[in-house]
């Protein structure tokens, strides 16, 4: 059970990738008016904002904190064709193959300054481009191990249910179809593969700042990509926020009617999407988060921290972080019948502050 999660930053040309990925990641990467500006991709290790952590430390008084992360990726911009080798499609899809999410950045503000590529028609079709791409990258990988696997399937006819499922996703690359729209294909049966349309995908638009409070417009938006997830960020004031202080920050935000950065908004939404969770672990040497699977037992839990817990588990002393906080210590919240021994079955959930007990 893999604990690190990497978001691709993709998209045409043009659309705010490298700016918003300065943004996220607090990096200074070159965002530069023309294609390919981006070359080899540029990576940001983010910490997840989460408050709970600074109230354990205060509790436990360590100056230790940390926090889960998330990688950024910044890939560059591709093109109609890159699935051909257009530009250096190529190179960019095997980028996006080592990453868990696609974040597609989509041009949805005005600025004569920044060009579009010269094929731009509208944002759909501009969606459409990366979709297409990636769906023919696809249907190359799996055409390649079809032809190969069809002898050994006359050699075991047992290998015929996986190789039906290949033929099924073939056919939907055909109909220029992303695997992300069909969840009726066992994912478990074609991750050897690799494929970029199977992963988890989230949309964001690049939108000016009076948009923001456009909601008929994002309306408009998220209806080009539905039922996916759509996200409404501006690239530029998701820069100015980065030179303010937090109180600042948050006032700048409400100006505009948002409660959370765009940083915050997608590393909740890839989450969610990836179907994770925080559980975390407490103490004078340090206050921790740990990103895990949702309902994730115990004992998968105890291995994200070591391979020794997982292997040696005896139990978790496990206290909801609020009964922590509210007891004031670890020790009045055992007095008061908060903490329980849980065994290795135990299904982890969000609040869970956990003490692994385990033998090597």
């Amino acid at each position: 059970m893999s604990s690190s999660v990497s978001c691709g930053i993709v998209g045409l040309p043009n659309v705010g990738k490298s700016t918003l990925f300065n943004a996220l990641t607090g990096a200074n990467v070159l965002a530069a008016n023309y294609p390919f500006a981006t070359i080899e991709p540029n990576s940001g290790v983010v910490p997840v904002d989460d408050n709970r952590l600074n109230k354990l430390a205060e509790l436990y008084k360590t100056d230790k904190i940390v926090p889960a992360t998330i990688n950024f990726v910044d890939i560059a911009g591709l093109i109609s064709g890159a699935s051909q080798g257009e530009g250096l499609g190529n190179q960019f899809l095997s980028h996006i193959r080592s990453v868990s999410v696609i974040v597609q950045v989509v041009r949805a503000f005005e600025d004569n300054n920044v060009t579009r590529p010269s094929e731009f028609i509208s944002i759909k079709n501009d969606i459409d481009i990366i979709a297409t791409e990636l769906i023919l990258a696809d249907l190359v990988t799996v055409q390649k191990r079809l032809t190969k696997f069809e002898k050994e399937v006359k050699a075991n006819p047992k290998l015929k249910p996986i190789f039906q499922v290949y033929k099924a996703v073939e056919a939907i690359l055909q109909n220029n179809e992303p695997l992300w729209d069909h969840l009726e294909i066992d994912r478990t049966l074609i991750e050897d593969l690799h494929l970029l349309t199977a992963k988890t995908v989230i949309y964001v638009f690049n939108i000016d700042e009076k948009d923001l409070m456009n909601e008929p417009k994002k309306t408009v938006l998220a209806s080009l990509v539905k039922p996916k997830k759509a996200l409404f960020i501006c690239a530029k004031l998701e820069s100015e926020l980065n030179s303010l202080d937090q109180d600042d920050a948050l006032e700048l935000l409400a100006s505009y009617q948002q409660n959370e950065s765009g940083l915050s908004q997608l590393t909740r939404v890839a989450y969610q999407e990836l179907g994770l969770q925080s559980f975390l672990t407490a103490g004078e040497k340090e206050v921790r988060a740990w990103t895990i699977k949702k309902a994730s037992s115990a004992k998968q839990a105890a291995g994200v921290i070591h391979k020794d817990f997982e292997k040696g588990f005896i139990a978790a002393e496990i206290v909801k972080y609020s009964d922590l906080v509210n007891s004031g210590s670890l020790q009045q919240a055992k007095a008061k019948g908060l903490v329980k021994t849980e065994g290795k079955d135990y299904i982890m959930e969000e609040d869970d502050v956990v003490l692994f007990r385990f033998n090597v």
